[in-house]
């Protein structure tokens, strides 16, 4: 599989995994499936801390291509965590599902293509057969931070 020979052909480089700013843990495993908590598109700061590029409502302040660009954000954060947690993303047999949420104005519904961020992003990374995924996407009135997306996952893996 070489996930992370896949990122450098891609010249993709992972991020430092996210802070949790909450009461929460970033991965949840049980038996061969991890839930992946919720994250946003945030990059490190000069001073390390996490930071959302460009916060706002998609609709708005943010245009469809920056709120892709932030759910490619969030599937790279996911990884980084996963990564974190695994030791090895090979052991990523196939992502199961995502869920989305897509700060919107009222009426806003291209939230499924500002999603296909972290959709393609995964399947560029992993391939169809590992990256491709049930999902769920749905606007929201708002989110921490003003993130423009926050997403969540389901990840089967090899369980050793």
């Amino acid at each position: 599989m070489h996930t992370e020979k896949r990122l450098q052909e891609l010249g993709i480089d992972l991020p430092e995994p996210r802070t949790v700013p909450a009461n929460f843990i970033p991965c949840v495993q049980v038996r061969d499936l991890v839930w992946v908590s919720g994250t946003l598109g945030t990059v490190k700061d000069e001073s390390g801390a996490d930071r959302i590029p460009n916060p706002g409502k998609l609709g708005r302040e943010i245009s469809d291509e920056e709120g892709y660009q932030s759910a490619r954000r969030c599937a790279l954060n996911h990884l980084a965590w996963l990564k974190e947690y695994l030791g090895d993303l090979d052991r990523i047999q196939r992502i199961v599902k995502i869920n989305g949420y897509v700060n919107g104005v009222e009426g806003f519904d291209r939230g499924p293509w500002v999603a296909d961020g972290a959709s393609d992003l995964l399947v560029e990374v992993l391939g169809p057969e590992r990256g491709q995924h049930a999902r769920a996407i749905v606007v929201v009135a708002g989110l921490a931070f003003q993130a423009p997306i926050e997403t969540e996952m389901v990840v089967q893996i090899d369980p050793d």
